[in-house]
């Protein structure tokens, strides 16, 4: 039965990461097809980070009604969102209009899709399984982005910009109905999975798995005085919130950010693909080696923000060919990409286990909301500059490494403690 819940949430997550991303990997297409400007192509990524205002309200209800009653909302938030970009109308202003509304309402759903893992395994899985199903609850919502990448540019078509007047606008209806097929295919997978959502998910299990389970949390108000003034928990907090902020808002315009090197939509859409990929896989491996192997996350985040420092520097040096003189190439690209997102997505499941086992009892859906949000502030940051600054894309770059950095000196000075797998283990005995 924890598996099935497991499954149900994870779909969840994938849909959401996958609708979240669909604009970014065919920037180009949609600006033909729509009429969206660069402004309007970082809007539509921005409306992940916005969804995260009200992250508050989505951790009481987490906290108050359970997993149930919030994943319902959550999936019903993602039906309507869908619902509204498939309206079809002529009117390409009121489109555009429909088309941001339904971002933003997938954007609503990012609260409970990013804090609720932690909660999640703790509430269904034993101690020995907890970091596992942290990682593939977690992990499958960037495994939706970067199917993203693989799906838009391989289904809409890339436009061609030296065609005849007639055959663009033929080209231009033909892009917009691919795009419609992508749209009303992710509008039938959300509303397949609010269905079987709806038909069975059970806010617990009949007994609890663990000690730490069936044990008394903080208050809603007490847990945030104790997160607020816990210096631990803020430095590992920002350690999390920095660089996989600037890596989200960076692989959600990734298309436009390697158009500058003549890579190709497509190649594009492959190397955001693979990095996101490797980044799952090594994810849910490194969290199954830490439910074997307890009381190591901190050194599994040092190694992890070491390569993923040297591989981002690599990237970032890269696409300065003109006064690096290193070499640029497709497999150069792909390889410092795919290490980059390897490194920094597969950290997300440790640092999530990390964030709870500092603050226990603080419950684990707001410890988690308050470091997600944080991240999505960051991202947000990055995106508004982003709009205004698009023609010069060198500066993003260069947040990457230097937040990694950031991030691995924070890491470096950490203290680690384990006060709720010293619940499970030694009071349990």
């Amino acid at each position: 039965r924890r598996w099935l819940v497991l499954l149900l949430f994870s779909l969840l997550a994938f849909a959401q990461g996958l609708v979240w991303n669909s604009w970014g990997p065919i920037q180009n297409s949609a600006r033909q097809a729509y009429g969206f400007s660069s402004w309007d192509i970082a809007l539509l990524v921005l409306w992940g980070p916005i969804g995260f205002l009200p992250c508050f309200a989505f951790m009481w209800l987490l906290d108050k009604r359970g997993l149930r009653v919030t994943v319902l909302l959550t999936s019903f938030l993602m039906v309507l969102g869908t619902g509204l970009r498939c309206i079809p109308v002529s009117d390409l202003m009121i489109k555009r209009r429909l088309i941001h509304a339904g971002q933003l309402l997938n954007g609503l759903a990012g609260p409970t899709v990013m804090n609720a893992p932690p909660f999640l395994s703790t509430t269904w899985f034993s101690a020995d399984e907890r970091a596992t199903a942290t990682a593939i609850a977690s992990m499958l919502s960037y495994l939706g982005g970067a199917c993203a990448f693989l799906v838009g540019p391989l289904v809409v078509p890339a436009p061609n910009g030296t065609a005849p007047l007639l055959a663009a606008e033929s080209s231009r209806a033909h892009i917009k109905d691919r795009i419609e097929t992508v749209l009303y295919t992710e509008f039938g997978v959300v509303c397949l999975i609010f269905s079987a959502t709806l038909a069975y998910f059970p806010p617990r299990p009949p007994l609890p798995p663990s000690v730490a389970a069936a044990s008394q949390r903080l208050s809603y108000r007490r847990s945030f005085c104790r997160l607020l003034s816990n210096l631990r928990f803020l430095m590992i907090a920002l350690a999390y919130a920095i660089p996989l902020g600037v890596f989200a808002g960076w692989s959600g315009v990734l298309d436009l950010i390697l158009t500058p090197v003549h890579v190709s939509q497509v190649d594009a859409g492959w190397i955001g693909f693979w990095s996101i990929v490797g980044g799952c896989v090594v994810g849910i491996a490194m969290a199954r080696f830490a439910d074997f192997i307890r009381g190591m996350l901190k050194l599994i985040l040092l190694l992890l923000f070491s390569g993923a420092t040297l591989s981002s520097t690599w990237f970032t040096l890269t696409c300065l060919n003109s006064v690096t003189h290193l070499p640029l190439t497709t497999v150069t690209l792909y390889a410092s990409c795919i290490l980059l997102g390897v490194f920094l997505n597969s950290s997300v499941p440790i640092f999530f286990e990390l964030f709870v086992e500092t603050v226990y009892p603080v419950p684990e859906g707001i410890t988690c909301g308050v470091v997600t949000f944080l991240s999505n502030m960051f991202m947000g940051v990055l995106l508004f500059f982003l709009t205004f600054y698009h023609t010069e894309l060198s500066w993003f770059n260069w947040c990457l490494p230097g937040s990694c950095l950031l991030s691995l000196l924070l890491i470096l000075c950490f203290r680690e403690s384990y006060d709720r797998l010293y619940l499970d283990v030694v009071v349990s005995v």
